[in-house]
């Protein structure tokens, strides 16, 4: 029987994506045979775009969101896969008329549908080969019941492809008294013709000249989570100032010992070793607040802030605690490259026991983080400086960087923050506790 190829859930907060492309040929000639782990189509979620892959064996008989559809729900029914041989319109049509309110494999028109352009963003005339118009079979048995004429659509499936959708928005414009579907469609809710409007009207100047973008998914994202995480967390911050002088001159010793195994240290990989090492030292800090519940982790995730373009993505190192600072290099480097690629797996951004944001490339002296839920904190770090500073009871020169801690005073105390902060700022000016 037809099987429902839907929208998948490629992370735990997906609620709904782009589908950014259809990768498969079969778009190009219809009855080619997908096999499983096949690549379908690029899907943009809120934290990257990931391709996503066949999971069943058969032939393409129907694509029901076009590419370039934004905001289709997760479980959308975007095509339809039939095995070979199998007659897939009639069974679509049966499972659509035996079970009416369920979502259907062919999209329906919204309740008041204007024009046929409403159910997808572009309508391209339909394709014809020969004098063959281009409709699917659900689409030619639903004109010649209702006695519309293709010849005179507007095909808005894939490459003008007739679709029910059309033809239900013909027929209903020739009779508007006619009943609007009990269901919504998969297609019909995904994709609005422009950016929702926000919620509530925000007061700014539109006389000045400007430019409207429309916001990614990720952009999206960041915007809710950073708002909920500000309004629901009771932020406590803790900062340190602490001296790197030591911690660069092991940086540069291990650096040149690394260098025929083409390993380079940043002072960042030192950092999230260090941070995961003072986590299991002061575990009250390596904690999930869970509103009646404490979770406290054994093992140290740290999840690092990397900038991409149009938003931020915290690709974790996991057991940083105990990983060698040259395996933290590697892994960091790898990460971060395909993070701006768009690359990431889901497990290798999504969790995390507390996460670090460092912002010292870009001379900023100290700033305040906000922290990244479920994590219970995360460490901002400014840029390391020459500074005066108390060295031996002596007033002297000395690289020193301000350091400061977001914690989630839900679940840790400011004396257990402090304690934390102490343990990161004994490991960074005495670094060779780092190797033991």
């Amino acid at each position: 029987m037809p099987i429902e190829i839907k929208m998948p859930a490629l992370s735990p907060t997906m609620e709904e994506g782009t589908l950014a492309k259809w990768l498969i040929k079969w778009l190009i000639k219809a009855g080619d045979t997908v096999s499983s782990g096949d690549l379908m189509a690029e899907i943009e979620t809120d934290k990257a775009t990931m391709e996503f892959e066949a999971v069943d064996e058969g032939v393409i008989s129907e694509i029901l969101v076009a590419e370039g559809t934004d905001n289709v729900k997760v479980g959308t029914v975007i095509a339809i896969l039939t095995q070979e041989g199998e007659a897939a319109a009639p069974k679509a049509a049966s499972k659509a008329e035996a079970a009416p309110s369920e979502a259907k494999p062919e999209p329906t028109p919204a309740p008041v549908a204007p024009a046929p352009a409403a159910a997808a963003p572009v309508a391209v005339a339909p394709i014809a080969t020969g004098d063959r118009i281009k409709a699917s079979p659900l689409a030619r048995r639903i004109a010649a019941a209702k006695s519309v004429d293709l010849a005179t659509l507007t095909g808005t499936g894939p490459n003008g492809r007739i679709i029910k959708a059309d033809v239900e928005a013909a027929a209903s414009g020739a009779a508007a008294s006619a009943p609007a579907p009990a269901a919504a469609a998969p297609i019909a809710t995904a994709a609005p013709a422009e950016a929702p409007r926000p919620t509530a009207p925000v007061a700014w100047d539109d006389t000045i000249p400007h430019q409207i973008d429309k916001l990614s998914n990720m952009r999206k994202t960041i915007a809710r989570r950073l708002t909920e995480a500000k309004s629901t967390i009771p932020h406590i911050y803790l900062t340190v100032d602490i001296r790197l002088d030591a911690l660069l001159k092991l940086r540069g010793e291990l650096n040149k010992a690394l260098e025929p195994r083409g390993v380079k240290l940043s002072v960042n990989d030192l950092l999230i070793k260090a941070l995961g090492v003072a986590l299991i030292q002061v575990p009250k800090c390596n904690v999930t607040f869970l509103g009646d519940q404490l979770a406290t982790y054994s093992r140290a995730d740290i999840a690092v802030a990397v900038s991409i373009p149009g938003g931020l993505i915290t690709p974790i190192i996991k057991d940083a605690a105990n990983k060698s600072m040259s395996a933290i290099a590697t892994e960091m480097k790898d990460l971060a490259a395909r993070a701006k690629d768009g690359k990431l797996q889901p497990a290798e951004y999504q969790g995390g026991t507390a996460s670090i944001s460092n912002m010292g490339m870009f001379g900023i002296k100290a700033f305040d983080a906000v922290i990244n839920p479920p994590q219970g904190m995360i460490l901002a770090v400014g840029a390391g400086e020459q500074r005066p500073y108390v060295i031996d009871g002596a007033l002297g020169i000395a690289t020193v960087m301000s350091v400061t801690g977001s914690f989630d005073h839900r679940a840790i105390d400011g004396a257990d923050g402090a304690q934390l902060m102490q343990a990161l700022k004994a490991l960074v000016e005495n670094p060779l506790g780092l190797l033991a």
